[in-house]
Formats: C-alpha cells, sequence, structure tokens
C-alpha cells in the first residue's frame, strides 16, 4: 500500500440563519467562487464546477457522487471540518450529520474539529471585522457534551482509525490553554464507552512563527527551515499521538526568503494597488516536506493548488503552475516520505477536497475536469 490519503472535506455548501444574517439570504461558499475575477493576465478566474456543478451539500445524491469519485481516485475517506463553538454550539453540521445517520454514502469518515472563531475575515478582506461565532472553551462540562455529541460517529463502521482508534484532529492545538485537560478526558470517556481510545492529531504548519509557552501563551518566533523536530516534539508534549504537518508556510519561506515573504504579506494586505504576489507551484513545493515528516506519527499534506482570490482578492499569494502534472509529482515526493512507515500510518492528508474558496479541490472544474482526481490515482495505483 503506497498511501491512505484522507482528505478535508468542507460543508459550507448550503445555506445556514448565520450566514443568511451576515452575508444575505441565501449564501454559500458558491456565491464568492463565481463572482472571483482574474488578477492578472492568464489568471483562472473565476473557477466554475464542471460534473458536480454549483451543488448544495443538502442534497444526498451529491454527497454519494463525492464519495464515489474519491473512491475512484484512490481517496480513503473524508475528514469533514467539525464546527463546535462551547456550549453545545455548533455550525454546517447536518450534510455530516445526515451522512451518519442514514448511513449513506457507506464511505470511510473522520473530524477535524475547527476550533477558530468564526469571523467576516474568512470572506473579506478588509479591516472591519464581524464575529459571527465565538470559539469558547467553557470546561470539563463542555468536554464531555462535545465528547458524547461525537461519539456516534465514533462508533460508526466507517470511522478511520489509527491502531484501533477513532481518528480526531484539532486544527488549532495553540490557542486552547486546556488542551492537555480536554484530551485526557476524552481518551477516559472512549474508554468508559467501549473504544480503544482517541487517536488524537494536531494540524500544525512544519515550519511556524509562533510558538507555545508552558503557561498556554504564544509568542512570535522566526521560522526553522532547517528542523521541525522542536516544533512537533512540544506540540506532541501536549498530549496528542501524531501531527498533520502543512508545509505550504516552509515552502514559501524557502522559496522567498523570511523576511522578503513577510515584508511581502503586509505590503499586499495595506497598499491596494500593490502587483500580486506570484508563488510558483512547482518551486514552493519543491521544499513542503520538513526532515521529520519522516516520523512515524507524523502525517504530511499533500495541496494540488491554491488560490484565495474569492475570499482576498490579491491580497494573498496566488499559486501559479498548479497543474495536474506538477500535482502528480508532488504526490510522488510525499510518497517517498512516508514509504518507510508501516502501513497504518502511511498517512497523506489532501488540502482539500472541495475548499472552492481558496482554489484549493481536486472536484472537476471547466479547465482540468478530473486531472487532479486522476493525478491522485496514477500516483497510488502504478508501479
Amino acid at each position: 500500500m503506497k498511501a491512505r490519503v484522507i482528505a478535508y472535506y468542507l460543508p459550507q455548501f448550503h445555506p445556514i440563519p448565520e450566514n443568511d444574517e451576515t452575508w444575505g439570504k441565501g449564501f454559500t461558499e458558491w456565491t464568492n467562487v463565481a463572482k472571483a475575477k482574474p488578477q492578472f493576465k492568464g489568471h483562472y478566474q473565476p473557477r466554475i464546477p464542471a460534473d458536480l456543478g454549483f451543488y448544495d451539500l443538502r442534497l444526498p445524491e451529491i454527497r454519494q457522487q463525492q464519495a464515489q469519485m474519491a473512491k475512484e481516485a484512490g481517496i480513503e475517506g473524508f475528514c469533514y471540518w467539525h464546527y463546535w463553538f462551547g456550549n453545545n454550539k455548533r455550525l454546517l453540521e447536518r450534510p455530516f450529520q445526515e451522512v451518519l445517520e442514514s448511513g449513506k454514502p457507506d464511505f470511510p469518515f473522520c473530524l477535524a474539529w475547527a476550533n477558530h472563531d468564526w469571523t467576516t475575515r474568512t470572506w473579506q478582506n478588509n479591516s472591519k471585522i464581524t464575529m459571527i461565532a465565538k470559539q469558547l472553551y467553557p470546561g470539563e462540562e463542555d468536554y464531555k457534551q462535545h465528547f458524547y455529541a461525537v461519539l456516534p460517529a465514533f462508533k460508526d463502521h466507517r470511522y478511520i482509525t489509527i491502531d484501533g482508534k477513532p481518528l480526531f484532529a484539532i486544527f488549532d492545538p495553540y490557542s486552547f490553554k486546556d488542551i492537555k485537560n480536554f484530551i485526557r478526558i476524552w481518551r477516559e470517556l472512549a474508554k468508559e464507552n467501549g473504544l480503544k481510545g482517541v487517536h488524537f492529531i494536531a494540524i500544525c504548519n512544519n515550519t511556524s512563527t509562533i510558538k507555545r509557552l508552558e503557561d498556554g501563551t504564544i509568542k512570535r518566533v522566526l521560522p526553522n527551515t532547517k528542523s521541525s523536530a522542536e516544533l512537533y516534539k512540544e506540540i506532541l508534549s501536549l498530549g496528542f499521538d501524531g501531527l498533520n504537518s502543512f508545509g505550504k508556510s516552509r515552502g514559501e519561506t524557502l522559496v522567498l526568503g523570511k523576511i522578503t515573504r513577510a515584508i511581502r504579506f503586509l505590503l499586499q494586505k495595506h497598499i491596494s494597488w500593490f502587483p500580486t504576489l506570484k508563488y510558483d507551484f512547482v518551486k514552493v513545493t519543491k521544499h513542503f516536506f520538513a526532515p521529520e515528516d519522516i516520523w512515524d506519527n507524523v502525517y504530511p499534506t499533500i495541496m494540488p493548488q491554491w488560490d484565495r482570490t474569492p475570499r482576498a482578492g490579491k491580497h494573498e499569494g496566488i499559486y501559479v503552475n498548479s497543474t495536474p502534472e506538477n500535482f502528480k509529482k508532488h504526490i510522488e515526493n510525499a510518497l517517498e516520505v512516508i514509504k518507510d512507515k508501516p502501513n497504518e500510518r502511511k498517512i497523506l492528508f489532501l488540502r482539500s477536497w472541495n475548499e472552492w474558496g481558496e482554489g484549493n479541490y481536486v472536484e472537476p472544474d471547466l479547465k482540468y475536469g478530473k486531472k487532479f482526481l486522476e493525478a491522485i490515482k496514477s500516483s497510488l495505483f502504478t508501479q
């Protein structure tokens, strides 16, 4: 087996009251995707979906078609973004709940807790930020309520496991000060409820500009592009079983340089006429993986393309040369990184299945059709 590919899955493609109130009736991720504009000659925007169209995830037949496409490409399952804000406040839960309760599609899944504030910053690039839902950590009773909310998923035969334990990823391991206690409580509850435990995964950049201190506070640091060992050990010490490493920042830093990247980012954000920053996909992905990504408990990320124009306009780096052929080479580099790991841990996280607002997806579009999916399949199944 070459790899267990697990694809992050965004459930934002259906209207919810919070988005209606903030953005207007009927808002979904497609609203901004469809109105994106090219920022330079030859820039591929707007990106228009092909086979599945501008779908609504309340439709079971769409969810079935997605699963079929993913399965044919060799993807093991979907990792659904899960939004729990504390005090039983959830958002975008409907698509996954219907998958869970209906038993369809019969396709593996797991959950990643998107533990961050929900603000208008995600879909707007301006200084006026409105809070839609605040991420809270109310304490032990809330941790228990949260556990029992996801327990039916953990017990489902489709749930993805590592070493027989359900995989649960956490988006921001830094800002949750009480995370050690949270992990301890969930492990105890898992065993009380007939599970072997929970395999906790921290999602993190493999080159980071932030460091978590002993008291749970965060400070800014210079990124270390030579080694991720200290960073990884620091996060694992919080109680995690593994890490999902993401190499985008590392690749960009090594291509542009630490100082240049930081300055360019600030200029892009604050000077409207400043030219668009372009990243060459091939150059960035050449530096995507840290030396420590070969560790058995580190699960690297593969990224097909990146272009947040629908959300940020030209104010964030836009990737060029993100072709299916170059994505295939990127996958092959990733397979080299994990080749000596035990089969159970030959995991690659695909970021993402359907982040259309970030230009970060493998679903068919009008330009490339299914070629990104075919790149995955040919990488996994050829000798």
